[in-house]
């Protein structure tokens, strides 16, 4: 009999190591399908090499870390059973998405679950802005932002020009056309006109007709505010009109799978921002940054993107944040990282605590002839760096965040 308490003790001990190893699991609500689908590759691309460099150093809390996935479809309604789905199988946080009134509508079912969100390619304002809450994180810059740097560069070397708009119609596009309007002193519509595209679900007539109204108007700048392989679709039938040669083609949010889907020889010369791209670790002088250039290179063939760089940084900071609050309780980790200054794959970010905006620099890029891209080893050297704007320049007061939060019957804080 004096075997038994032994045994059972042994038990408990070999249960306790075993459920202290059970895999913490991450939930990435992501595009597998649709017109984001390559953004949404270069997610789960960044978020699996930050998932084994972390298991390598030994988890997170003393647990290995695994990734469940799931595909929106860039539609919130699918996007909105994943979380769902996920919670169900018990994640520790969520994060993902493209379309940002996709990364809105998840992030809204995760709270009631309870769950943290991370947004990754999310620019719509309305993100942590009218739409923000207490469970929400937004890693990338938001529309004010891109506006911001590429209102400045604009302004500088292209103004008083007359601007015609092509925007998709939903909280991305219309918070970054009214964005870039504000900055480059376009409001007036009658002056400079625009047309919005239905999303999802547009028609190759819906593009015709729109960049037709283009080439019919007598606008010096088109500003395309699509995503995707929607501004690929729509930059394919501008070619065809000549607009590539007439107007200087402006794209608010620019990816690097965005010019390679569509050709560096149609792409040249189009001006956007981007938050990183994998240039930025040498020029800010990052050793983490271009530690990680070198890694997703060599495991992937190809050069990381800025999708790429945002899932593989929320990845981080939720296990950095999870190492200091000594929990992956959702009220602890937000604790942790409001306010939270840090450096990892360029220069200074911070999670601003009042709405959970990610304040980094934001750069504006012109892409290169296609010359110099060929010259590139992986032919992806895309992007020059024409413009910077530092981290706490572009994005609205507390007054002027409370101001927008009140006009929409929202509280004044986070909930």
């Amino acid at each position: 009999m004096r075997r038994l308490p032994a045994i059972l003790a042994l038990w408990a001990g070999l249960t306790a190591c075993t459920q202290a190893a059970d895999p913490i699991t991450l939930g990435l609500n992501y595009p597998r399908t649709g017109p984001y689908k390559e953004e949404g590759l270069a997610q789960m691309r960044g978020a699996l090499l930050a998932i084994d460099e972390l298991n390598a150093q030994g988890g997170v809390l003393g647990r290995p870390l695994r990734l469940s996935s799931k595909d929106t479809a860039s539609r919130p309604a699918k996007a909105e059973k994943n979380v769902d789905k996920l919670a169900a199988e018990g994640v520790a946080m969520l994060f993902g998405g493209v379309s940002s009134a996709v990364a809105i509508a998840a992030g809204k079912r995760a709270r009631q679950h309870g769950l943290l969100y991370f947004g990754t390619l999310t620019y719509s304002n309305d993100t942590t802005g009218k739409d923000g809450h207490r469970y929400m994180f937004r890693e990338c810059n938001n529309a004010w932002m891109s506006a911001r740097v590429l209102g400045q560069y604009l302004n500088k070397t292209l103004p008083n020009k007359r601007y015609f708009y092509v925007t998709a119609d939903y909280t991305w596009g219309h918070t970054s056309e009214r964005s870039l309007r504000q900055e480059t002193s376009t409001q007036d519509a009658s002056h400079h006109a625009g047309v919005r595209i239905p999303f999802p679900g547009a028609r190759l007539a819906d593009y015709q007709d729109a960049l037709a109204q283009a080439a019919s108007s007598n606008a010096e700048v088109l500003a395309l505010v699509l995503f995707g392989e929607d501004l690929v679709r729509a930059m394919r039938i501008a070619k065809d009109l000549g607009l590539t040669e007439r107007m200087q083609i402006v794209v608010p949010n620019l990816t690097q799978s965005m010019v390679e889907q569509a050709g560096p020889s149609l792409m040249q010369g189009v001006l956007g921002t981007e938050p990183w791209t994998w240039r930025v670790p040498a020029l800010e002088k990052s050793a983490r940054g271009e530690t990680f250039v070198k890694a997703f290179t060599s495991r992937y063939e190809i050069y990381p993107s800025s999708s790429a760089a945002s899932a593989y940084s929320i990845v981080h900071q939720w296990a950095d944040a999870a190492r200091r609050a000594g929990s992956l309780d959702s009220e602890a980790l937000i604790k942790a990282l409001e306010g939270h200054r840090y450096t990892l794959l360029k220069d200074e970010q911070q999670w601003r605590a009042f709405d959970h905006q990610n304040l980094q620099t934001v750069y504006a890029v012109r892409v290169k002839p296609r010359d110099q891209v060929l010259k590139d080893p992986l032919k992806q050297d895309f992007f020059e760096i024409v413009d910077r704007l530092d981290a706490g320049s572009a994005l609205p007061s507390l007054a002027a965040w409370q101001a927008e939060r009140r006009a929409g019957g929202q509280p004044l804080t986070l909930q």
